[in-house]
């Protein structure tokens, strides 16, 4: 069957040279954006109620924007002034560029790892006497925890945020030809909002091996599978598989 319409699980990309956009032209299809889950914050006394007080810690581990939205929030509601000394190290340089939303960058203590936290891990080694806080969401990658124990680091992680699923019911009545998911989380959501969803016809693509994993699980049928050595970003991967469909 020919692809007309693709709804993707995420926000609406700010860029206006984002390869959706040149999908959307090249393939003349129509793709709407909807996010399937949203972040909400938890309150500085929950984060109290998990044994965390800010001042014990020299260094913050940032595995993401939400992360460091949510550790200076919590800083702010509980009032603590984090110290010009403070070490930051950053999972990636968007979250390192990130942090100067709330720190002069050249004053600060910055370390920035490549892309991957495995990555960030020399620094982290280097500095092994730090006191380091890890503040994530309720849903935090299981490797993260085993590579810090394996560093032998004095560490702690703390729910700061948790990833929540948002309400799809205006979208009951709506059919797409592909769905398109980047966490086990966006499938759980498909789920939780329309428990009777039958696929049919409809087709599924997902992001990475955990995705995949939720998808078959949960009895889906995954049609689109990135990222592959052929197609490596989702969009490609989309590409391809409508070409494929679209000419027949």
């Amino acid at each position: 069957m020919k692809v007309k319409t693709i709804l993707v699980s995420q926000p609406e990309p700010k860029v206006e040279n984002s390869p959706y956009f040149d999908l959307i032209e090249k393939q003349k299809v129509k793709i709407d954006f909807r996010p399937f889950i949203h972040v909400e914050g938890v309150s500085s006394k929950e984060v109290r109620s998990q044994k965390v007080d800010l001042v014990n810690y020299t260094a913050i581990i940032l595995t993401s924007r939400n992360a460091v939205d949510h550790f200076f929030r919590i800083a702010d509601e509980m009032r603590f002034k984090v110290p010009d000394t403070m070490k930051y190290f950053c999972q990636s340089e968007a979250v390192a560029y990130y942090l100067q939303k709330y720190v002069v960058y050249r004053k600060r203590k910055i370390y920035v790892g490549k892309r991957t936290f495995q990555e960030l891990t020399p620094l982290i080694k280097k500095y092994k006497t730090e006191k380091f806080l890890l503040p994530s969401s309720d849903k935090l990658k299981p490797e993260v925890p085993t590579i810090l124990d394996e560093l032998t680091v004095n560490w702690k992680k703390a729910t700061f945020y948790k990833t929540v699923v948002s309400d799809l019911s205006d979208l009951r009545n709506v059919y797409y030809d592909i769905l398109v998911f980047f966490s086990p989380s966006g499938i759980q959501s498909l789920l939780e909002n329309f428990p009777d969803f039958e696929q049919n016809n409809t087709r599924i693509a997902v992001f990475g091996n955990t995705t995949i994993q939720a998808a078959t699980d949960n009895g889906l049928r995954v049609d689109i599978k990135a990222p592959t050595p052929e197609t490596p970003s989702m969009t490609m991967a989309l590409e391809k598989y409508i070409k494929e469909v679209n000419k027949k």
